[in-house]
């Protein structure tokens, strides 16, 4: 009996201790790891160790739409034109097509809609301002001494019609630009978004098609006027009274075309070409330049386009209602010799064979 209850009790024994073992945590098998939960919270940025990190990107992102917390919102505009243009990768020949963010056009922007806008409208607006207190003030110029009932050819057809060619695609191509520039402030709430959407681009394709002409009417402008267009001492006598535009009585000499109309001509050649020039440019994207130089073009287009504008807006007045027997010239080509003798008394000379007018007081 005590043999059997020592072994009894050894077995016991061993039995417990494998128990123990199968059952501590040393041995037990590892629980599978639970899956990775997302957090929400973005880690902190990081740049590689070669990389310098600017100061307005330091800080912790707290969400995927939360800004960094120190200053990117105030060195917005610095960090971007700091940018070089982003690029990605495609597969056709056109590499332009890889530019997906040029931040140099949002200064290009910026200008055309702030200075350019701005200042477009100042000149504008003021040049019809002056002519407006000009006319109450000085009323119409009047031809003195009176129709004579004796007339005199001043321009021929020939000069009248690139005289209106010139003139009637300008005017259309001003309105067009301005539409462009001012349009959706100005006529679309006037008009609403289906007209004026229709206007715009009837519009878009007479500015297109219309250049062609009146660079047309330039160059044969040029080729016609330049003659009777060089300046001479004659036109310092002219703007030293002011070309008689501001006192009744006085008429200072002046030959085919007088000083005012000397920078008339000079302001449309020079306008035109610098016109014709960018427009060329534009009308064919990427033809003669990269974006870069389609945006100068059109800042130079747009400035020389208003200054122009505000130049003719000058002229048209100077030649319908601001002055007797003007528009005569231009439409029939036939002035009255007073009108003549008084405003152009060097060319009417020439023309009559009689002496030459010395400047004076009639």
């Amino acid at each position: 009996m005590t043999i059997f209850a020592s072994l009894r009790g050894a077995a016991l024994a061993a039995l417990a201790v494998v128990c123990a073992a199968a059952l501590s945590p040393a041995s037990a098998q590892a629980p599978a790891a639970p899956a990775p939960v997302r957090s929400e919270a973005a880690p902190a940025f990081s740049a590689p160790a070669n990389e310098r990190i600017p100061p307005a990107f330091t800080g912790t992102y707290q969400s995927p739409t939360q800004r960094p917390d120190v200053g990117l919102m105030a060195n917005d505009t610095e960090l971007l034109r700091a940018l070089l243009p982003t690029r990605g990768q495609v597969t056709i020949p056109d590499q332009k097509l890889a530019v997906l963010i040029q931040p140099a056009g949002r200064d290009w922007r910026e200008t055309v809609k702030g200075p350019i806008r701005i200042w477009g409208s100042w000149l504008i607006l003021g040049m019809c301002c002056l002519l407006i207190a000009f006319y109450l003030l000085r009323g119409k110029i009047m031809i003195d001494s009176g129709m004579s009932g004796r007339t005199i050819e001043r321009f021929n057809p020939f000069e009248r019609f690139i005289h209106w060619l010139t003139a009637g695609s300008f005017v259309v191509l001003a309105l067009s630009g301005l539409n462009i520039t001012y349009g959706r402030y100005v006529l679309l709430p006037l008009l609403g978004p289906e007209a004026f959407t229709s206007l715009s681009i009837a519009m878009k394709y007479a500015h297109n098609y219309l250049a062609f002409p009146f660079m047309l009417g330039v160059l044969l402008m040029l080729v016609t006027w330049i003659r009777f267009n060089i300046p001479s001492k004659v036109d310092l006598q002219w703007i030293a009274v002011g070309g008689g535009l501001f006192s009744k009585g006085v008429h200072p000499p002046a030959d085919k075309f007088n000083a005012g109309q000397k920078v008339i001509f000079w302001s449309v050649v020079a306008g035109g070409v610098a016109l014709s020039v960018t427009g060329v440019w534009l009308m064919f994207p990427f033809y003669f330049g990269d974006v870069a130089s389609m945006q100068l073009m059109q800042v130079i287009h747009a400035i020389v386009s208003l200054i122009l504008i505000a130049v003719v807006i000058a002229h048209i007045y100077i030649g319908s209602i601001g002055m007797e027997q003007a528009f005569d010239a231009m439409s029939t080509g036939q002035v009255d010799e007073n009108w003549a003798k008084e405003h152009h008394g060097i060319w009417l000379a020439k023309v009559k064979g009689t002496p030459m007018p010395k400047m004076g007081h009639d």
